[in-house]
C-alpha cells in the first residue's frame, strides 16, 4: 500500500458526510467517503468490495482506458484502489449499505484519491474513475470529476496531475478539458491498446486545486 495522503501538507479535515449530486438527467445520488481504514469493516461491505474489484478487473479487460495488462488480485485492487481515499456513487438517496445489496443495481461510480508522487512531493494528488456501463449516458463521469475537484483540497492536495489520458478516450478528455484542467503533457505512442493497431498518444492533465 502506497502514501495515504499528503506527508507534509496538512488536511483541512476529515470527510465523513455524504453528498447529494444531481446528475444530467435530474435524478439524485448520493456520494459517500471512505478512507483505508475502513476496509474490512462493517462500514466498507465486503461484497460491495468484490463488486467494484470485479468491475475494474472488466475494465483491464478491455485494454483501452487503464494501463494495466492482467487482471489485478483482490489485495491488489484494494491497495490500488482503496489505499488512501476513496468515493463511491450510489444511486438515489436512500442507500443501504448491508452485505445483500445488489450493488450492480445501484453503484454508478467511483474513484480513488492518491499521492501522485511520495515525499516533499506528495500534495500532488492522482485520481482514478470508473463508471458502472449499465448507467452510462447520465454523465456520471463528470459528475464524479466535479466532486473531486472540491474533496481532493480538503484531503491537503493543491495540484492534481492525470498521468495517462488515451486521446482515444475521448469523453474522458472531453470531461477533463470541460471542468478546466490544463493540458500540461502529451507522452506519444503512450499505450499499446486493444482495439488499435498501433500505438495510441496521451495526454497528461492538471489542475491547481
Amino acid at each position: 500500500m502506497g502514501l495515504s495522503g499528503p506527508e507534509l501538507v496538512k488536511a483541512k479535515g476529515t470527510i465523513t458526510e455524504p453528498v447529494i449530486l444531481t446528475l444530467k438527467d435530474g435524478s439524485k445520488a448520493t456520494l459517500l467517503p471512505f478512507y483505508h481504514t475502513d476496509l474490512d469493516t462493517p462500514k466498507l461491505p465486503s461484497s460491495l468490495v468484490d463488486f467494484l474489484y470485479q468491475e475494474f478487473n472488466k475494465e483491464i479487460e478491455k485494454g483501452d482506458t487503464y494501463p494495466q495488462l492482467n487482471q489485478l488480485t483482490r489485495t491488489e485492487f484494494t491497495d490500488y484502489w482503496f489505499g488512501a481515499f476513496t468515493a463511491i456513487l450510489f444511486d438515489g438517496t436512500d442507500v443501504s449499505l448491508t452485505p445483500a445489496t445488489k450493488w450492480e443495481e445501484v453503484v454508478l461510480g467511483t474513484y480513488y484519491i492518491k499521492p501522485n508522487y511520495v515525499g516533499r512531493c506528495s500534495h500532488n494528488c492522482n485520481a482514478g474513475f470508473l463508471v458502472n456501463p449499465r448507467f452510462r449516458g447520465k454523465s456520471i463521469g463528470k459528475a464524479l470529476g466535479g466532486s473531486y475537484l472540491k474533496w481532493a483540497p480538503i484531503l491537503g492536495y493543491t495540484y492534481s496531475v492525470f498521468n495517462l489520458v488515451f486521446v482515444t478516450n475521448v469523453a474522458s478528455v472531453k470531461i477533463w478539458d470541460s471542468l478546466g484542467f490544463d493540458r500540461i503533457g502529451y507522452l506519444k505512442n503512450a499505450g499499446i491498446l486493444k482495439g488499435h493497431e498501433t500505438p495510441v498518444d496521451a495526454i497528461l492533465f492538471g489542475k491547481d486545486l
